[in-house]
């Protein structure tokens, strides 16, 4: 490997251990074996080059784990599997997510990382949206996309933060569906 990959090695192998936050510039040259200097020459800053890490990162998850279709007879025993498949990766890759939370944070005061991850959600919302409708992006009503997508990314996000918080007490796939149910029982009323 070159310098580069040296350096998002030694970057991922931070965040796995440090986290966002806690990384320095020094762990990252320690941990990758190339000097502190070649993470300007090469990613401007220790904000680019962790960014470009994690987001390599959740793109490697993504793609692991994304596109799965749950197991089961019906529709509900198939959406609820693939979210108990989604809360064990909380467990198997906590780095991950205690990372992504970290620069979601830091991101509030840094107003590029911000852009990034907005953008990141808009795309998100558009996979995650085709993949529950079973279309190509390309066809993804843009009210599924508003609708559809943001509701899953929504239950992402609050699932995985209350996984973190207290993994006992998180709900599990089935849960989750009984709750989304109700939820939608409640709104035709």
């Amino acid at each position: 490997m070159g310098n580069r990959e040296d350096l998002l090695a030694g970057a991922r192998h931070c965040l796995e251990e440090k986290g966002y936050l806690r990384t320095t510039v020094r762990d990252i040259a320690s941990a990758s074996g190339v000097s502190m200097a070649a993470i300007g020459y090469h990613f401007g800053s220790r904000e680019a080059l962790l960014n470009r890490a994690l987001f390599a990162a959740m793109d490697e998850w993504s793609e692991a784990v994304g596109g799965l279709a749950g197991e089961g007879e019906t529709a509900e025993d198939r959406w609820a599997d693939m979210w108990d498949r989604k809360i064990r990766d909380f467990g198997e890759l906590r780095w991950l997510w205690v990372a992504s939370v970290e620069a979601f944070v830091h991101a509030q005061s840094s107003p590029e990382l911000l852009a990034i991850l907005a953008e990141g959600q808009r795309a998100s919302r558009r996979e995650v949206a085709a993949h529950l409708r079973g279309v190509p992006e390309e066809e993804v009503a843009e009210s599924d996309v508003r609708g559809v997508g943001s509701v899953q990314i929504a239950l992402l996000t609050g699932v995985m933060v209350q996984w973190l918080t207290d993994p006992a007490q998180a709900p599990d796939g089935r849960e989750l569906a009984r709750g989304l149910r109700t939820l939608a029982s409640l709104l035709e009323k």
